[in-house]
């Protein structure tokens, strides 16, 4: 083994003080100059070179550091030249010191500038909304946790992703607009979400709620369910109250493990599952994805709950008609779940909450019923309409298509069919051997490119009665998938406006801002999965209740949401109360919640006609094709 010199020795040391930071240099120089200081003090006392000048031992230390800290303090200095010369080696020496502490201290504040850059400071706030994770999900959650904040100014959003804190914060006041930020503070951190001491950082303990997002990776729920466990399972958790988490899953068979890792603390949100859900049920009703969109946007009217000990011992059916402005549509029953559309003569026990739709929270005002006012000769008779098999067109494919075709098969007559037309790979992910699952509907795969125009001609259009287009999602970015889609529906229109014939479509998109360009080809519906997923991320971290009340809506079994004639309802082309509407509905079993206008229905301005919780005393007249909005069983 090579000896270690004395110079080795002294590498190592400076090497080690050079390591501790700024303060360890600033430390190290001081000390070298004033040992610098003393020494040329001694040297100067012991040569005698200032004995002309008069001076101590104390007064030489003391001007060898004016002129160590000031060069211009040696401008009038007299005596031997001994005397000058060691006055001159001072200087030089304070000029040195004086650069290079100028050098530390500004090497150090660029090092403190870099370290708050990636926003390692720890966050103090209270009672904020903290976003585990980045995806382009964010820019929705943000935006509608920023109106849900309206009422309550001064809450905070904390933000922590493993990007830079500057890029993140640039990025989404980009998307946010000149609407900004309307009071809520915006507090973005760099860090792992999976990593408890950068959990520390977001102040993890003193959330309101917590929401996780799936990275956009293949295979996100792994990193999901981390971070979770990181969260729950932290030595030094909070015990007051429990967590708040909202988590979004992709693959369903991550469910078990998720749950087991959050257990009563977490609301799970599987995304496929939730928008094959959606898309089952739109492509067979035209509109309902805008009954969706409002009941999970926080800027139009939304699902609450709200205290019920006012009507403790009255029927569900008599709270029908008890709020001027807000809709009941069911009842929230202590250490139980939702119970939407109850039978109307349901009672209302201590403790019972009632879930309503209204603008706001505290826009639930209680009025006198007017029930009791409406002409019967206003109500009308449902026209019984017999159910046929029905055909049902899938073009495209991605991974939600096997759970889209699953929820088909719940909701078609029996005798149906559905037709795939996927791509070759479509095979490795699940369509193979779907049709054996299959009760109600028959299942046809074609393997061709569904946005090739003679694919389409060759496959007959005409004779589907609901025509589904999902986006590529699974191999094509945003861009380029929402391209391919809005193809797939220019190609659609134009086969429909040849034939002279109009069909049911609905559309899959994933950027919100492709859709203006998508209304062109005129679809029915358009889901935009992504922003959907969002917006319910969005409601749930304000309230946990509503993940089971969506989940309720979304399941075949129990009462869903319909698009029904207005005219099996009430009287048309005449004025008739829309409280008249809610009597008829809680006639059949069912509870209204609003209307569609036909002749509004492809106009943005005017919500594609959708009217969500009127007020009971307003009028309202129905046209031909004109629809009501019903919680129903079927």
């Amino acid at each position: 083994m090579d000896q270690v010199t004395w110079r080795d020795r002294a590498r190592y040391a400076f090497d080690n003080v050079m390591a501790r930071g700024t303060r360890a240099l600033i430390v190290g120089l001081f000390s070298l100059t004033l040992v610098a200081i003393l020494l040329l003090a001694v040297l100067i006392t012991i040569t005698g070179v200032a004995d002309d000048q008069g001076l101590d031992f104390a007064t030489i230390v003391w001007r060898n550091l004016l002129r160590t800290l000031d060069a211009g303090t040696m401008g009038g200095d007299e005596g031997s030249s001994g005397f000058l010369g060691a006055m001159l080696v001072i200087t030089l020496l304070g000029i040195f010191v004086t650069s290079t502490l100028i050098g530390i201290i500004n090497a150090g504040i660029q090092d403190r500038l870099t370290d708050l850059r990636k926003g390692r400071s720890r966050v103090i706030e209270r009672d904020h909304t903290l976003i585990l994770g980045w995806s382009q999900q964010v820019h929705t959650v943000i935006a509608e946790l920023i109106v849900a904040n309206g009422n309550h100014r001064g809450r905070a959003i904390v933000i922590l992703a493993e990007r830079d804190p500057i890029e993140m914060e640039e990025e989404v006041r980009a998307r946010l607009g000149p609407a900004g930020t309307s009071g809520t503070r915006l507090v973005f951190r760099s860090g792992s979400p999976m990593e408890v001491a950068d959990l520390a950082i977001a102040s993890v303990q003193t959330s309101r709620s917590i929401v996780v997002l799936a990275p956009e990776t293949d295979d996100p729920d792994p990193d999901v369910i981390k971070a979770i466990l990181a969260i729950t399972s932290h030595a030094v958790r909070r015990r007051v109250a429990p967590y708040h988490i909202v988590a979004e899953l992709q693959d369903r068979a991550n469910l078990r493990v998720a749950q087991m890792v959050g257990r009563d603390e977490v609301e799970l949100i599987l995304a496929g599952d939730v928008i094959a859900r959606i898309a089952a049920q739109t492509c067979r009703q035209s509109g309902l994805s805008i009954v969706y969109q409002e009941l999970l946007d926080f800027s139009g009217d939304e699902i609450y709950m709200t205290s019920a000990d006012d009507f403790q011992g009255r029927s569900y059916g008599d709270v029908l008609t008890a709020f001027v402005d807000a809709s009941p549509i069911g009842l929230l029953v202590p250490g139980g779940g939702p119970r939407l559309n109850p039978p109307a003569d349901t009672v209302i026990g201590p403790g019972d909450r009632l879930v309503v739709i209204a603008a706001d929270d505290d826009r639930i005002t209680r009025g006198s019923s007017t029930v009791n006012a409406v002409d019967e000769a206003l109500l009308a008779m449902p026209v019984p309409r017999a159910e046929r098999p029905e055909r049902t067109l899938i073009l495209g494919w991605n991974r939600r298509a096997p759970a889209l075709v699953r929820e088909l098969d719940r909701y078609a007559p029996a005798g149906s069919t559905v037709t795939v037309v996927a791509p070759a790979a479509a095979d490795d992910a699940g369509l193979a051997g779907l049709g054996a699952l299959l009760v109600r509907q028959g299942l046809e795969v074609r393997t061709a490119d569904s946005a090739d125009r003679s694919v389409l001609d060759a496959l007959g259009v005409e004779v589907f009665d609901h025509i589904v287009v999902l986006c590529e999602s699974d191999h094509l970015d945003v861009s380029r998938a929402d391209a391919r889609t809005l193809i797939t529906l220019l190609h659609l229109r134009d086969i429909a406006s040849r034939l002279g014939r109009d069909f049911s479509i609905v559309s899959e998109m994933l950027d919100l801002r492709d859709r203006a360009l998508a209304e062109v080809a005129r679809a029915d519906d358009f889901i935009v999965s992504d922003r959907l997923i969002s917006l319910m991320i969005a409601q749930v971290s304000e309230n946990k209740h509503l993940n089971a009340v969506f989940a309720d809506i979304l399941d075949p079994e129990g009462s869903e949401i319909y698009l029904k004639p207005a005219a099996d309802y009430v009287v048309t082309d005449r004025p008739v109360p829309y409280a008249a509407v809610v009597e008829a509905a809680r006639r059949r079993g069912e509870t209204a919640i609003g209307y569609r206008v036909a002749a509004d229905q492809g106009k943005a301005d005017a919500g594609y006609g959708v009217r969500l919780n009127p007020r009971k005393d307003a009028d309202v007249a129905f046209a031909a094709g004109d629809r009501v909005i019903v919680l129903a069983e079927d």
